[in-house]
């Protein structure tokens, strides 16, 4: 695998539910077709050429040197460092990528950081040895596995996702689970009913629509759809006893979740 170095690790993110956060490699093998507001932006701003340049990952090489450095004048202001928004920290077949992960979560850690982790692969179960303050997540936007292949052609198969994320939770870890991007029926048609029901047994929820997305703009009841789907989490978690969020943008018009 290629590397790269950088200068800084840690920054404070403009993500909504976010507070700090890294991203400690270039790239993404997982090549989603949303599409992808990081691959989108690391073209915009010259970071990698082409799709294909994207889905080949670049490791910063001198991640752990950099945190060794920034962790100290940082800690204090952390509430926590997320793990990754442009970037997937279990890439699906790379163990490089898993060992950099588990690495930095162990330093932030011990300096008494939480860590948020997201990703599109598989959580290791080494993760159940580190503090109960983290909370590890997948994203779930469907069970459909020919849908999987078709818009996260890289990424981990659904079922496995889940049972690795079932696996930490029965250890005692808190779990998330992100349905988003969430596609329009123009694109799949599926019971959001059947997705939470198969994640129903996480401490949180997370949904928004796809963004940046000519096919979802084309539905045209686009926003009604999104407002029912939100309705649908809120009530479904509301009874279940999960957290949940739903993501800014996702209700639109007047619509009031009750």
């Amino acid at each position: 695998m290629k590397t790269i170095q950088r200068k800084s690790m840690l920054y404070k993110t403009r993500v909504e539910y976010g507070d700090y956060t890294m991203n400690h490699v270039m790239g993404c093998s997982h090549g989603c077709k949303y599409p992808c507001y990081a691959f989108l932006m690391a073209k915009r701003f010259g970071k990698i050429s082409s799709y294909n340049d994207w889905i080949q990952p670049h490791i910063v090489s001198n991640t752990l040197d950099i945190l060794d450095k920034e962790i100290p004048k940082l800690k204090d202001k952390i509430q926590s460092a997320h793990l990754c928004f442009t970037t997937d920290p279990f890439m699906y077949g790379y163990d490089n990528i898993k060992e950099i992960s588990l690495s930095a979560i162990k330093k932030l850690n011990d300096a008494g950081i939480k860590c948020t982790v997201l990703t599109k692969g598989l959580l290791p179960i080494e993760l159940s040895n580190y503090s109960r303050e983290n909370e590890y997540g997948i994203t779930l936007i469907s069970l459909d596995e020919e849908y999987r292949k078709k818009i996260e052609p890289g990424a981990a198969p659904y079922g496995e996702r889940l049972a690795a994320i079932k696996t930490l939770h029965e250890q005692g870890c808190k779990t998330w689970v992100s349905v988003e991007p969430y596609p329009t029926p123009n694109i799949i048609s599926q019971d959001l009913n059947a997705i939470l029901q198969a994640v129903s047994f996480t401490d949180k929820i997370i949904f928004g629509r796809t963004n940046y997305s000519k096919e979802i703009t084309a539905y045209t009841d686009h926003k009604k759809f999104y407002n029912e789907q939100a309705i649908k989490v809120k009530r479904f978690c509301i009874k279940n006893k999960i957290s949940f969020h739903i993501k800014k943008g996702t209700i639109t018009g007047d619509k009031v979740i009750d």
